[in-house]
């Protein structure tokens, strides 16, 4: 009876080893102790550091040490602040300007790659061309800008060539106009990838469609192609936000000075030792990218485009 018994357990590996061993546990206790390492890590990680800037943004300070406070005048002064303010209103522009930017030419690239080219091998070999300069570093791309830019740069070098201007042109370096390349050049792809995921599951089979019941390819794009790549668009959007909202090191090279953002203040905060303004400036800008965030999950709800 003992060695049957014996047998058919190990006949039966598939049953929960808690079930063999004894009483089941509760599958909530189980699925807690699943999420447990992860839960530490990020409290640890995230929760535990932004927990200590939101602490932070209420001390006072002087130029030698901070004081445990709980007081609003960090900000008071962020909210009463013009050049604040204009900092604000810069990172805006900027982060707007660059979102569409990269949101036409991430669609047009990942369009031409769904649609155009029809051999897979192909297609996964010009994506990964469009990521070969992403192997090397941000700042060696952004510095090489320099010298293309320049006033004796190879763009103005080759303008002067042609003749339609006598001078060179001192717009294309340190600017607004550097600082908005640099950005569309090293966040496009961040827009390409999730549009070209998106327009992957698109039967072509609707396209056809389409194209017999008379649509043109504009009708097409915008009823069917721009429709189904919502979800795309919209994680694109995310990523290229967050990142141009959190960006230093491009608008304090490439404007050569003459512009500044949020994170830019920021950081100079932090040289001059003035740790709880620039607390209380990282929240208000966590606070506004958040808001942001969510109102872009707000027109398209990913959740329900990716459970359909």
């Amino acid at each position: 009876m003992t060695l049957a018994a014996g047998i058919g357990e190990s006949a039966a590996p598939d049953l929960p080893v808690a079930r063999r061993l004894g009483r089941p546990w509760p599958g909530a206790l189980v699925s807690w102790l699943q999420a447990a390492p992860l839960a530490i890590v990020l409290l640890c990680m995230f929760v535990a550091p932004l927990v200590f800037v939101v602490v932070v943004s209420f001390f006072d300070y002087d130029r030698l040490e901070i004081f445990p406070a709980f007081m609003f005048d960090n900000y008071v002064d962020i909210f009463t602040s013009e050049i604040t303010v204009r900092l604000y209103l810069k990172t805006l522009e900027y982060a707007a300007l660059v979102e569409a930017i990269t949101v036409v030419i991430g669609f047009l690239v990942a369009y031409f790659l769904t649609f155009h080219v029809r051999t897979l091998h192909w297609r996964v070999g010009l994506l990964v061309a469009c990521t070969i300069p992403f192997f090397t570093s941000n700042m060696i791309r952004m510095i090489s800008w320099i010298p293309f830019l320049g006033r004796e740069g190879i763009l103005n070098s080759s303008v002067l060539a042609t003749h339609l201007v006598k001078q060179p042109l001192d717009f294309l370096l340190f600017s607004d106009f550097a600082v908005i390349v640099a950005y569309v050049h090293i966040l496009t792809m961040m827009m390409v990838a999730p549009i070209v995921n998106s327009m992957a599951k698109i039967d072509h089979g609707l396209i056809a469609a389409a194209r017999d019941a008379g649509a043109s390819e504009t009708q097409i794009v915008r009823d069917v192609v721009i429709p189904l790549s919502k979800t795309g668009i919209t994680l694109g959007s995310v990523l290229v936000l967050t990142q141009t909202m959190g960006d230093f090191f491009i608008v304090h090279l490439l404007s050569g000075g003459k512009s500044a953002g949020v994170v830019s203040a920021i950081a100079t905060q932090l040289n001059a030792f003035e740790y709880p303004p620039a607390a209380a400036g990282s929240v208000v800008l966590l606070v506004v990218v958040i808001a942001l965030v969510a109102a872009i999950f707000r027109i398209v709800d990913v959740r329900k485009e990716l459970a359909g």
